[in-house]
């Protein structure tokens, strides 16, 4: 089982510079712990926080943390050209060392789309192309394609990156998506957002699409998900909720539950919404709860969010360790 921090980068507005200090230090802190990787996700226009942009923090993880996978968390790719984004993240693997990992996904906030002119008819057929040129940049020596936002005639990817290609995540939460991960990606990563039962129905549409492209359970099978450790459960609750229902309001008001399926909106009290969502307890409840989703679905990367908008470093320092030297050990043990 590994383990990774994200970053989300989110604060409340004022004092930019000390809240990406303390985004390093927790960096640091997962690096010094042993932690896997590094995530981060991707978000413009993310009233009412501040949101640092997740290419110039990956590269900064480079220098400081060289150890640690970077994994992007996803990016939007229908808002970006593919020429740009594959010579961005080419220059990233090479920082790393051949540690990239592109996470991609569609997005879904009209701000965003509005703001890069992309039309939310067709994202799909966006999204594939924008990939499928990506991947042929990376491995090919000149590219020609005409896409429905893009014209490559005779392109080159000016720095090609170490892995050919890196590891491709697509984040995906409706069914339609899913199978899409099925077929372009190399895993499907699990969504935070989603409960537990609803996952449990869509791994059976990915297992399925697996096995009608002829193609195995990927061998990482990565799974996003909020995480407070605390000596008990009612502790762990009292202690994080004003922080995840700053951050589920905000998930809502951007509209990221009316993207999901049926039953997994947001628009609950707070004893509904951690219901089969988060990962909650003391360290031996959190590790169970971690070993079931081993053996549930299969996930053996957890990928953690210890930190909301608002949270004070310290506490989320304290997760880290508590996480990497009470939670771990057991799951490791056990799997």
């Amino acid at each position: 089982m590994q383990l990774s921090l994200m970053v989300r980068g989110q604060h409340p507005p004022g004092d930019s510079a000390a809240h990406f200090r303390d985004d390093i230090a927790l960096v640091r802190r997962a690096d010094a712990l042993g932690f896997d990787g590094v995530v981060k996700g991707s978000h413009y226009s993310a009233h009412p926080f501040e949101y640092v942009q997740q290419i110039p923090f990956l590269a900064y993880v480079a220098a400081v943390a060289p150890r640690l996978r970077l994994i992007c968390g996803l990016v939007l790719l229908p808002l970006h050209k593919p020429l740009d984004l594959a010579e961005q993240l080419a220059t990233l693997d090479v920082m790393s060392g051949g540690k990239l990992v592109f996470g991609c996904g569609i997005g879904y906030r009209d701000v965003e789309f509005k703001a890069f002119q992309v039309p939310k008819a067709g994202l799909g057929r966006r999204f594939e192309e924008a990939l499928e040129a990506v991947k042929r940049l990376w491995t090919e020596d000149f590219v020609t394609m005409k896409g429905s936002h893009f014209e490559l005639d005779h392109a080159n990817c000016t720095v090609k990156p170490l892995q050919q290609p890196p590891p491709i995540w697509i984040g995906a939460n409706a069914d339609i998506a899913i199978r899409r991960a099925a077929r372009l990606g190399d895993c499907w990563y699990i969504n935070p957002h989603n409960t537990l039962a609803t996952i449990d129905r869509q791994m059976g549409i990915y297992r399925r699409a697996l096995d009608e492209l002829g193609k195995p359970l990927p061998a990482e099978l990565p799974m996003r998900r909020e995480v407070f450790v605390a000596p008990t459960r009612a502790e762990a609750i009292r202690r994080a909720q004003p922080y995840l229902e700053e951050k589920y309001r905000a998930y809502r008001d951007w509209g990221q539950d009316r993207v999901m399926p049926a039953g997994d909106d947001f628009d609950h009290d707070f004893a509904a919404l951690l219901e089969d969502r988060f990962l909650l307890g003391a360290p031996a409840e959190v590790a169970e709860q971690m070993m079931r989703l081993n053996r549930r679905f299969g996930v053996n990367h957890i990928v953690a969010s210890v930190h909301w908008p608002g949270m004070p470093n310290s506490l989320a320092l304290d997760q880290l360790h508590i996480l990497a030297e009470e939670v771990m050990p057991q799951v490791r043990a056990a799997i």
